[in-house]
């Protein structure tokens, strides 16, 4: 994809440039909203920005892309960035952003690497930021296409009911009751509200019911400040102020850890309020009476944190053959596995494909216990909530 002089150029400066982009991340940013407030107020998640994750994100995703381009430049690198383009369709990116993006990305290039950045790099780089924009507008136009919405619709809550004292669940349907497109179990939407302070600020939910009803359902949870990371503007929000006969606005459904059509064995693998998306398929995979073999497995604080706890058992049991696995802090409290998620004892079919959603340290065990149990790495999906770190660290 890469011209071979520009490949030879980035190849070379590529471990100057990633052991930069920590720093190159943080000066972009800053200098972007200094000149464009508006998309940090309406459009970047700010809880993310003051925590630093997006910037580690953001770096991530630039190395590894850069290195795919040089390590398999005969590779389409639309696979590799699906997941950034759902997320971009989900808060309505558009193709005019991406210049504002490169103005400042490039400005912090060269205030942080100074005079090497040479005329031949400068344009190097520029063919990999252009390259990975321009397959990010070409794979967020068909999203937008297929998806038949543009921008955001109003729904209605119809009830708000608690599932914990952190989780609270809202039916909703849209507010002009027309008709709206069917999702894919797995997927989710951006919800847009507005602050106190006038801010529109954007996060992602997953839909915790099957497609085929005019009522969706998506599960909440009260985000608790860790560090220096604050409480999470928009769940803190949602929990304190939307009501039953309320309104918000969503996108269309996003996402491509979805559960695709298949006769192989299953395992779904979740924990605290990665549960969401598990529920979406099971609830699916029970009314169609999924054949093969399903394994249920949960981590959780305690059954009382466990959201949608009913739901995953009943789901699960309307299967002609799913086994239950459920484990809790609080009763193993000195398990060896982070997560608390221990597959030793746990049968694994062959064949088996595996939907992972929750906290990143339980995701990587249960990955690496997996392709210990014989499961190809390429039947291991997973989603992150929040900013893609599992790439950054990678």
């Amino acid at each position: 994809m890469l011209s071979e002089q520009t490949a030879a150029t980035v190849r070379a400066t590529l471990p100057a440039v990633g052991a930069s982009l920590g720093e190159i991340t943080e000066r972009f940013y800053n200098g972007m909203f200094t000149a464009h407030p508006e998309l940090l107020r309406d459009l970047f998640n700010r809880g993310n920005q003051a925590a630093g994750t997006q910037r580690q994100a953001l770096a991530g995703s630039i190395a590894a892309f850069a290195t795919h381009l040089v390590e398999h430049p005969d590779e389409r690198p639309d696979t590799m960035l699906s997941r950034i383009a759902h997320k971009h369709a989900s808060l309505s990116v558009t193709p005019e952003q991406y210049p504002i993006v490169h103005k400042y990305l490039f400005a912090a290039i060269v205030e942080v690497l100074g005079d090497a950045v040479t005329p031949e790099v400068a344009a190097a780089w520029d063919e990999v930021y252009w390259l990975m924009a321009n397959t990010l507008i070409a794979l967020e136009k068909r999203l937008y296409t297929e998806s038949g919405q543009t921008g955001w619709r109003t729904w209605r809550v119809v009830e708000r009911f608690e599932e914990t004292p952190e989780v609270v669940t809202f039916r909703i349907r849209p507010a002009d009751d027309a008709p709206v497109p069917d999702f894919r179990p797995g997927q989710y939407v951006s919800v847009r509200v507005e602050l106190p302070d006038g801010a529109r600020q954007l996060r992602q939910y997953s839909f915790s019911s099957a497609p085929g009803s005019p009522i969706r359902q998506i599960s909440v949870k009260r985000v608790r400040g860790e560090g220096a990371a604050p409480d999470g503007e928009v769940s803190n929000h949602l929990h304190a102020q939307l009501r039953e006969g309320d309104t918000l606005e969503l996108s269309a459904p996003y996402g491509d850890l979805v559960l695709e059509a298949t006769d192989a064995p299953l395992l779904l693998a979740s924990a605290g309020i990665g549960v969401t998306p598990v529920i979406a398929m099971l609830e699916q995979l029970a009314r169609t009476g999924h054949p093969a073999p399903v394994t249920v497995v949960h981590a959780d604080r305690s059954p009382a944190a466990h959201a949608l706890r009913a739901d995953h058992e009943a789901f699960a049991h309307k299967l002609p053959d799913a086994t239950v696995h459920f484990w809790y802090e609080e009763q193993a409290p000195d398990s060896a596995h982070s997560g608390l998620c221990d597959l030793s004892s746990v049968t694994v079919a062959p064949g088996t494909r595996a939907y992972l959603c929750g906290p990143l340290p339980f995701m990587r065990e249960v990955r690496a216990q997996l392709i210990d149990k014989g499961v190809a790495p390429a039947d291991i999906h997973y989603e992150v909530f929040g900013p893609d770190l599992w790439l950054a660290q990678a």
